[in-house]
């Protein structure tokens, strides 16, 4: 009986642990240092999850498109951002690549989209949410996979 009650008591500070320090797999940017805003921007983009692309499109209804879902995002959190690609490629203040946190907009070049740019919501741990092209459904993909990490063009803070 008591080495159950200290296996349990064990696990249990084990699992505190590495809740407390971060599970090691996230980067220091993103350990809890994005304001409580910006996650509610990340949690309004993750709600969309599995919603069809839709050019122009910018609710849940109609679905999105990259920038619609960014800004839509920030909409249901309380914020505006610019509705359109070229103009959140702009927006908020330039962040170094490394330094990205949750909520920040990233920006990539993208030879099949109108403008030549797609935008997407870094979410943490190396990922981003995005609506990505016809077709296809808002989905997290890892920033770091060669595509992405070679096309990423800025990195925009909104939420101070």
């Amino acid at each position: 009986m008591d080495t159950c009650h200290t296996m349990k008591n064990s696990l249990a500070a084990l699992i505190c642990v590495l809740l407390l320090s971060g599970c090691g797999f996230l980067r220091s940017s993103d350990r809890g240092d994005a304001p409580p805003l910006a996650h509610s921007v990340v949690n309004a983009a993750y709600s969309q999850i599995g919603k069809k692309y839709r050019a122009g499109g910018k609710s849940p209804q109609t679905g999105f498109d990259c920038s619609g879902l960014v800004w839509w995002a920030y909409q249901k959190s309380g914020l505006t951002v610019p509705r359109r690609t070229v103009e959140q490629a702009k927006a908020g203040s330039a962040v170094s690549r490394g330094r990205e946190r949750p909520g920040d907009i990233v920006v990539f070049r993208a030879s099949h989209a109108v403008n030549g740019l797609h935008t997407g919501l870094y979410a943490g741990g190396d990922t981003f949410i995005h609506s990505p092209s016809s077709g296809s459904k808002i989905r997290t993909e890892n920033i770091n996979t060669p595509y992405w990490n070679n096309n990423l063009i800025t990195v925009r803070r909104i939420v101070r």
